[in-house]
């Protein structure tokens, strides 16, 4: 196997990795999903996937991650959570990620009542950051999703619009 095979490979594997990191939060996956891309552009010189393509794919990659990051704070802030709570959302989704599905879905919930419990000693306010917290962070996921998902759409149609 040649260096150029062994690259589309790590390429490929990448964006895989990459696209479960998109919903697994201990893995970078909008990153990843951009480093595949650029690597697979760079190992045909950019003919097929050309740098403004690439370009623009970055400026998608950016704005997943920035939408995903405010998408949970604003959630959270907007339901006026302290910042133990935002903490305890934090602690909550890496503590998810050892339980599945289930607790990468809800942990971050968790997290953020405990975190407002802590701070404010209010079930009714701890509840409402709670779900505003993990409602933005489901947001968040999903808008960053549909952005992965059109980086990759990209990429593969510059690859078969501009095939040898």
């Amino acid at each position: 196997m040649d260096g150029t095979t062994l690259g589309w490979i790590a390429a490929v594997l990448l964006i895989i990795v990459g696209l479960a990191g998109t919903v697994l939060p201990a893995l970078p996956g909008t990153i990843l999903v951009l480093g595949g891309i650029v690597l697979s552009a760079w190992l045909d010189d950019f003919t097929r996937v050309k740098w403004w393509v690439v370009t623009i794919i970055a400026v998608l990659a950016v704005a997943a991650w920035v939408t995903d990051y405010l998408a949970t704070i604003m959630g959270a802030k907007k339901a006026g959570a302290s910042t133990l709570a935002i903490v305890g959302a934090a602690l909550g989704t890496i503590a998810g990620i050892f339980m599945g599905l289930i607790g990468v879905l809800f942990m971050p919930f968790v997290g953020a009542v405990i975190g407002e419990l802590i701070a404010q000693k209010n079930v009714k306010q701890a509840a409402k950051v709670g779900f505003a917290t993990w409602l933005g962070l489901l947001i968040g996921t999903v808008v960053k999703l549909v952005l992965v998902f059109m980086m990759i759409g990209i990429f593969v149609a510059a690859l078969l619009l501009n095939s040898r």
